[in-house]
């Protein structure tokens, strides 16, 4: 597996992303072959050694994975912190970095297959990213993520696996009961997993709320659901 970091031209300022590939891509033997991409949404801390890890992990089951930058650098070391970035963040303008990543990926690396995933704040961008940029997504993984008002979920036309944790009191059972209900209103392409685990069940650097038995086996659906939509 390498990284390496490219340059993002976003509508409302400039950013980067971190880019990961396996070992073989686009070597001599290889060049022509267009990856499978996953843009990976980061949590409210930002660009970390966890979602890096979680990049290179996507890239050792043979995805290019980019991850946009959506605080421009910033990381945050506290939930005071985390949250005032995420808070200050408008949703236009991390959907706008979303598309210059997917668009700058599309242009460098010559491939087009694109699939979505993202972790609590990450996974509501994950999730609103598929509502509104279906034209360039083919499948979308969130992980306990907010679900958007019933306007902007009606329009979602990517298949949508959601991922969450009966624990969890921000994105609780309740809301995604709602999501499955909408899905249902508007036979939307929705399957939704919960476990009995809390919000954030998912990173393993936080061992306070790390699940190893639900992690494992969302890692394995994410996996199996996005070889089936990008790697047709």
């Amino acid at each position: 597996m390498k990284t390496e970091t490219i340059k993002l031209s976003a509508p409302q300022g400039e950013s980067t992303a971190v880019v990961a590939l396996p070992d073989n891509a686009y070597n001599e033997d290889n060049k022509n072959a267009a990856l499978p991409v996953v843009v990976l949404i980061h949590e409210w801390w930002g660009i970390d050694e966890h979602i890096r890890d979680v990049a290179s992990r996507y890239a050792s089951e043979n995805f290019l994975c980019v991850a946009p930058d959506l605080f421009r650098g910033e990381t945050a070391r506290d939930p005071q912190e985390a949250g005032r970035l995420m808070q200050s963040l408008a949703i236009e303008d991390g959907i706008g970095t979303i598309k210059t990543a997917i668009d700058e990926v599309a242009r460098r690396y010559k491939t087009s297959k694109f699939g979505i995933t993202g972790f609590c704040m990450g996974g509501t961008f994950a999730l609103r990213a598929a509502c509104d940029l279906s034209d360039d997504l083919a499948a979308s993984i969130p992980f306990y993520g907010d679900v958007p008002e019933e306007s902007v979920l009606a329009k979602l036309k990517v298949p949508t696996l959601f991922i969450a944790g009966k624990r969890d009191n921000w994105i609780t059972p309740e809301k995604v009961a709602k999501l499955e209900d909408t899905a249902r209103k508007y036979n939307l392409p929705v399957e939704a997993r919960s476990y009995d685990a809390d919000h954030a069940f998912f990173n393993n650097a936080r061992p306070e709320v790390y699940d190893a038995e639900a992690a494992q086996d969302a890692w394995r659906r994410a996996l199996d659901f996005f070889r089936e939509h990008l790697q047709k």
